[in-house]
């Protein structure tokens, strides 16, 4: 959410800023604006309320704000309504700091009164007003732009990403953060802050990760970087690695649709980076499993500690062909190295082996996929599993157990609460297993070890493929798990492998055969309320398949348990309703049909969702859709296919705005 560009060189910085913020769009926004100065001159600030198109039209594409050093900003309101007064930049009374934030600053009232009794005064009702008003503060006392910066971080409480300008250094922008992330790239014309990547992909792909409680200052020229105590420090350039188009629709309509059929791409490229000659190996090239860890003398791999390049000396680039997607440059884990003391060996097969207790935290769609994946490293481990919402976690005080393990996962790996719940696991001496998508993220540079995914950039709101590549991550995790604890044979471990090869090609045939779900969700792109129900893994599919449609076309819509529709869920059906049931799991197939007969009595309209072979649904359901068979415990892989092309085309169905719904912001970075 809220998104941050700036530059400062030789050519003119409004273009660059719009073209910038353009690509940064998906984040989620009501409000942008940019501040633009020339040489010493006054900073002019230009702002709009809602589409950046309409800031666009405002400042002619840029040409009309001349100058070669700037800061922009989309905001997503968090203090105070979306309105031009709101947006950003903000600035104090005679524009000598103007300053531009991402996150939330938790103490602002606190300061605020501070600032009152010094004698300053508040246009806005946001926090970030707070903020470049106790920078000024700090720098009327202090005359040197670092040192305020640096006081400000120590007495602001909550997350930021900050781009400042100081009247009196006209040359130069000052960037700084905390746990809100920010990046820094450079090129022959000057150098560049930003929110994300694909926001400067077209202008360098060299761009160096800021870290916690690190400030940039940046010139034409120069690049300096400073800890809290505001001594320089070094960092390494990192080269991004994927192709520009690979944040391009690429000739799809929406980028949600795009990222949905490169799903199989996705899915394969994350099972080839750990699986070698038919082995799961998580510590890279060159790992043989012998046996089981009682007879070995070494473990049959290890996810890469944080920090540490995944595969030892081989590039990134030889894992697969999804190495050269976003995250995956070996040389950025560099960022990380100071947190894998302790953990140089990695997750090998004997820490696994020990594991007592698995506690999955995360938020949202990554939440649905700790859910489907409680049930299967619990039926195919053995290894007990708690899922909770990271918003949760830490304010219910969890118990946990020694010898267990806290797995984040997180497509940007800066989800503010995930990292929070990640942080309290550390705190209390448990080990921490990110699963993230970001290399140089921070949840990728604070956990203990880092199992990367290979989804590539993803550009819309609604997650598609970078859920699809946690789940196929969190599959590999179960089945080494399940190997080394004696729980299966070598047998089952070479079928579960062989299955799991054949997802990708699986869910290529349902996009292949798409149209039949286009046709369905366009009868029902009016309706008021759908359900979606089911049992064990299907009520986790049921969930994703849920949260996909009520998030794009704003149908009102409800995952439930299937078995809990008696206890009070059915009184909501009426005639007409659409109540979808997933049933891909024999055991549980005719309690479901049960469920689902027990609504249709009640006059609900039923969409069936199941394998194929399963044409005696036919006789329950009102439509029906069927997906490959496979691995029972893989079903979620294929079943949400289905699901997430019918939220994409009620949406379209109903005129919206696929990749950028309402109030929704891709990543989240506050808590």
């Amino acid at each position: 959410m809220c998104g941050i560009v700036g530059y400062i060189g030789t050519e003119q910085a409004a273009p660059i800023l719009l073209k910038g913020l353009s690509k940064l769009e998906y984040r989620g926004y009501d409000s942008a604006g940019i501040a633009i100065r020339e040489g010493e001159g006054e900073p002019q600030l230009v702002k709009a309320k809602g589409r950046l198109k309409i800031l666009i039209e405002k400042t002619d594409n840029g040409a009309a704000v001349c100058g070669t050093c700037g800061i922009g900003h989309t905001r997503w309101a968090t203090h105070g309504e979306p309105s031009e007064q709101n947006a950003h930049p903000h600035c104090t009374e005679d524009r000598s700091v103007v300053l531009v934030h991402n996150g939330i600053i938790e103490n602002y009232q606190e300061l605020k009164e501070k600032l009152l009794r010094s004698g300053y005064t508040f246009y806005s009702q946001t926090d970030t007003e707070v903020a470049v008003k106790l920078i000024d503060y700090y720098y009327k006392k202090t005359g040197t732009p670092l040192e305020a910066i640096s006081r400000a971080m120590l007495r602001i409480r909550g997350s930021y990403a900050f781009g400042v300008m100081f009247r009196e250094y006209p040359g130069t922008i000052f960037a700084a953060r905390k746990d809100s992330p920010l990046i820094v790239g450079r090129n022959e014309t000057g150098c560049l802050i930003a929110s994300d990547v694909p926001a400067i992909l077209d202008s360098t792909r060299n761009v160096y990760y800021i870290g916690n409680l690190e400030i940039a200052e940046l010139t034409r020229d120069e690049i300096h970087f400073y800890n809290i105590d505001r001594e320089e420090i070094e960092k390494e350039m990192v080269e991004i690695k994927w192709d520009a188009e690979a944040a391009e629709k690429g000739g799809f309509e929406h980028f949600m649709l795009k990222e949905i059929h490169e799903q199989p791409k996705a899915v394969q490229d994350t099972i080839n980076a750990y699986v070698k000659d038919g082995e799961i190996c998580f510590a890279g090239t060159g790992c043989v499993m012998t046996g089981r860890p009682e007879a070995s003398s070494i473990g049959a791999g290890s996810i890469q500690a944080a920090g540490t390049e995944a595969g030892g000396p081989e590039t990134a680039s030889a894992k697969g062909s999804g190495a050269k997607e976003e995250g995956m440059q070996a040389d950025a884990v560099q960022a990380g190295k100071e947190n894998a003391a302790g953990a140089e060996d990695g997750l090998t097969d004997e820490r696994l082996a020990a594991i007592k207790r698995i506690y999955i935290v995360a938020c949202g769609s990554a939440y649905h996929v700790g859910v489907a994946g409680k049930y299967v490293i619990e039926e195919l481990s053995g290894i007990p599993v708690e899922v909770d919402l990271a918003s949760e976690f830490r304010y219910r005080n969890p118990r946990l157990e020694k010898d267990s393990i806290v797995i984040i996962i997180s497509q940007s790996g800066e989800t503010a609460d995930s990292l929070a719940a990640l942080r309290l696991a550390k705190e209390r001496g448990i080990p921490v297993l990110g699963i993230v998508n970001v290399v140089g993220s921070s949840i990728a540079r604070e956990s203990d070890y880092i199992l990367y995914t290979y989804a590539g950039p993803e550009i819309s709101v609604a997650t598609t493929k970078a859920y699809s590549t946690q789940l196929a991550a969190v599959y590999l995790l179960a089945i080494q798990c399940a190997w080394v604890r004696n729980e299966i044979s070598r047998e089952r471990y070479k079928e579960l492998l062989t299955e799991l090869n054949t997802l990708p090609g699986k869910i290529q045939r349902i996009l292949d055969d798409k149209e039949r779900i286009q046709w369905f969700a366009s009868k029902y792109a009016n309706a008021r309320d759908i359900f979606f129900i089911g049992r064990g893994i299907d009520y986790a599919i049921s969930l994703e398949g849920s949260l996909k449609m009520k998030e794009i076309s704003y149908i009102h819509s409800e995952a439930y348990a299937a078995g809990e529709l008696k206890h009070g869920t059915i009184s909501l059906i009426e005639d007409g309703t659409l109540v979808v049931g997933v049933l891909t799991q024999k055991a549980l197939f005719e309690k479901t049909i049960s469920n689902m007969v027990e609504v249709k009595s009640r006059g609900a309209y039923l969409m069936g969702l199941t394998s194929y072979g399963n044409y005696n649904i036919e006789d329950t359901a009102d439509f029906s859709v069927y997906v490959p068979r496979t691995e029972e415990y893989f079903a979620t892989s294929l079943a949400i296919i289905s699901l997430q092309l019918m939220g994409y085309y009620v949406s379209v169905a109903k005129g919206l705005d696929v990749d950028k719904p309402r109030n929704l912001a891709k990543s989240v970075t506050v808590e």
